[in-house]
C-alpha cells in the first residue's frame, strides 16, 4: 500500500474527525476506496474506537431508485438509529463511475432525498467528514493520468492545515465583521446580506466546523439575495454536465435560471422544495494547493481564485442559536472564477480583486 494512503488516513481520524477511544464510527466505503477503508479501519483500531461499515455505492443506489415506484417510506427506523447513535461518519468517495446515476428521473432523486431528510441531519449532527480516495474514474473526470491525479489529490490532502488555517481566519474576520458581501464579475453583480451571521474557517477539522478533506475555504449563509451571476467552472450535477449557467435572484429567490449545458439539471435540484431557490452558502476558495478544475467539487469549490455560491441548506455552524436559516432537502454548488475581471466587495470594502486578497502581494484595487 502506498504509505500516502496511511498518512491521508491519519489525518482524517486525527485532524479532520477527531477521533477518541471509545467513539462509534461509521465508514461509508465506496467502491473505490477500499485501499483508504482499511488504512482508516486500522487507524480506528489503533485509537481504541468502534466501527461499522456501510457500501456507499451510486450503482447500487441507482439500481434501487430505478426499481423503486418513488413512494419512499420516511426515515426508516433501522437506518436513522445507526446514525442517532453514531458520533462521526467518515465517507469515503468515490465510485467506479461518476455518472452511474445520469438516468434517474429528477422527480424520483427529489423524492428520496425528501423521504431521507430526518437521516441527513442525523447525520449531519455527528462529527462527519467526507474525503475521497484517487480512483481511476475520479482521474478519468479529471482529465489526468492516474498517477498525476494521485499526485494533485495527496498536495491537496496532506498539507499544513494549521498555517492554511491562519491565513484564512483573515478572510473569516472581515466576513465575521460585514454586513453585505458584492461580487462583481464581468458586468454581472450580484449582493447578499451576511449580517448576523458567523463564517466558518475550513481548515479540513470538525474543530474549525468543517467537514471535507481536503478543504481551504470560507463560508457563511448569505441571505436576501439580489443579482445575477454566471458559474463558468464546468461540474456535475447529479450525475449530469452543468455548464455557464447564470441564475438571476430577486427578494432572495432564484427567478431566472439559464446554461449552456444541463440546465435541465439545474431545474430539477430547484424544484426540489422552497428552499432550493434561496442561497445556503457563500463560499471562497482560498486553498491554492488545489491548482486546476477536476470536475470534483470537493476540490473545485476550494481552489484559489474562485467562489461558489450553494442553492438549498444552509450549515449551522453559520447562524445564531435558535436560528434554522434556509431549509432544504438538496446543498448544490455552483463556482465561478474569480481570477480575472472580477471583485469581492465586503460593506463597499474591496477585500479580493482578480483572485488576490488584499494582504497578498500584486493586490490592487481599482
Amino acid at each position: 500500500m502506498d504509505q500516502r494512503v496511511r498518512e491521508h488516513a491519519d489525518v482524517l481520524v486525527d485532524w479532520s474527525a477527531r477521533i477518541d477511544a471509545g467513539d462509534d464510527v461509521v465508514v461509508a466505503v465506496s467502491e473505490g476506496s477500499h485501499d483508504l477503508a482499511v488504512a482508516v479501519c486500522e487507524a480506528l483500531g489503533e485509537r481504541g474506537a468502534n466501527y461499522v461499515a456501510v457500501y456507499d455505492s451510486d450503482e447500487i443506489e441507482r439500481a434501487y431508485r430505478r426499481a423503486h415506484d418513488g413512494e419512499f417510506d420516511e426515515d426508516p427506523g433501522f437506518e436513522l438509529s445507526l446514525y442517532e447513535e453514531a458520533d462521526a461518519v467518515l465517507r469515503l468517495g468515490r465510485g467506479r463511475n461518476t455518472a452511474a446515476q445520469a438516468d434517474v428521473a429528477g422527480e424520483t432523486r427529489q423524492a428520496h432525498r425528501t423521504a431521507r431528510t430526518g437521516i441527513r441531519e442525523a447525520r449531519m449532527d455527528t462529527d462527519w467528514v467526507s474525503t475521497v480516495h484517487p480512483t481511476r474514474s475520479l482521474a478519468q473526470q479529471a482529465g489526468m493520468s492516474v498517477e498525476a491525479y494521485r499526485e494533485f489529490v495527496y498536495d491537496a490532502v496532506l498539507r499544513d492545515w494549521e498555517s492554511l488555517a491562519d491565513e484564512m481566519a483573515k478572510t473569516k474576520e472581515l466576513l465575521d465583521e460585514g454586513s453585505e458581501v458584492r461580487i462583481e464579475t464581468g458586468e454581472q453583480a450580484v449582493e447578499m446580506r451576511i449580517d448576523g451571521r458567523t463564517a466558518v474557517n475550513s481548515a479540513a477539522s470538525v474543530a474549525y466546523d468543517s467537514h471535507n478533506l481536503p478543504s481551504g475555504e470560507v463560508f457563511t449563509a448569505p441571505y436576501a439575495t439580489e443579482g445575477e451571476i454566471t458559474f463558468d467552472v464546468p461540474m456535475t450535477v447529479n450525475s449530469r454536465r452543468v455548464r455557464d449557467a447564470t441564475l438571476t435572484f430577486e427578494d432572495g429567490e432564484v427567478v431566472d435560471v439559464s446554461a449552456a449545458q444541463g440546465e435541465q439539471a439545474l431545474r430539477d435540484v430547484l424544484d426540489t422544495d422552497p428552499g432550493a431557490r434561496r442561497l445556503g452558502e457563500l463560499g471562497i476558495g482560498m486553498n491554492r494547493g488545489i491548482d486546476r478544475v477536476t470536475d470534483n467539487i470537493l476540490f473545485d469549490e476550494k481552489m484559489g481564485d474562485t467562489v461558489h455560491l450553494a442553492v438549498g441548506r444552509s450549515y449551522g455552524a453559520c447562524l445564531p442559536d435558535g436560528e434554522t436559516g434556509n431549509e432544504s432537502a438538496v446543498h448544490t454548488d455552483l463556482i465561478c472564477d474569480v481570477s480575472e475581471d472580477s471583485r469581492i466587495l465586503v460593506d463597499g470594502e474591496v477585500i479580493q480583486q482578480n483572485g488576490k486578497f488584499r494582504w497578498e502581494e500584486g493586490f490592487e484595487s481599482a
